[in-house]
């Protein structure tokens, strides 16, 4: 029996979402082509990117529904995600995609049952891990989120934004502090 299937994996999936789109609203579209380091995406660009990568899982969980990976034009599908995430956007527009696409994605995991979640993946000679499970996989695209959201965090305290998880932890805090001080 498993206790984390499809409808576990939209759910947490569309947690994670929510919040990045929190701090997409969050971050004033003149911040947007701001970069910590001229090496690094733009707010707007890892927006992007954190919009289109789960393209990866989904042309080989849900398109293709490979079984093995070898003989998997990976180059063909970078060119191809990292064309559409180059796309001139606005700030709407970037919160558009991440909220229709997230929704897209969500909906399909919902429908995800345990039989595929646990069916395996090899990994082409010498991967590592040599195989995953599909279930593995496409939790990967809610980690994947996770580390970049940290970076807009981050991008966000840059900026002088307190992030959102922050503000309403002193929220709670306050309230607390308020409460107990009423008791006294």
């Amino acid at each position: 029996m498993n206790y984390y299937g499809g409808k576990e994996l939209a759910e947490s999936f569309r947690t994670v979402r929510k919040n990045t789109l929190q701090i997409a609203n969050d971050i004033p579209e003149d911040k947007y082509s701001f970069r910590p380091i001229p090496e690094t995406r733009s707010v707007g660009e890892l927006l992007a990117h954190i919009a289109v990568s789960n393209g990866f899982q989904k042309q080989i969980n849900a398109v293709e529904r490979r079984s093995s990976m070898e003989g998997f034009d990976f180059p063909s599908l970078m060119k191809r995600l990292s064309a559409e995430e180059k796309k001139p956007r606005t700030k709407a527009e970037l919160i558009e995609l991440l909220t229709v696409d997230g929704e897209a994605w969500a909906k399909w995991l919902e429908g995800l049952d345990d039989k595929f979640l646990g069916e395996v993946v090899t990994m082409p000679p010498g991967g590592a891990p040599p195989s995953r499970t599909r279930f593995d996989m496409l939790l990967s695209v809610k980690e994947h989120e996770m580390h970049h959201r940290g970076q807009l965090m981050l991008i966000e305290r840059i900026l002088g934004i307190t992030p959102h998880l922050t503000r309403r932890m002193q929220e709670r805090f306050a309230a607390a502090s308020a409460a107990a001080a009423a008791k006294e």
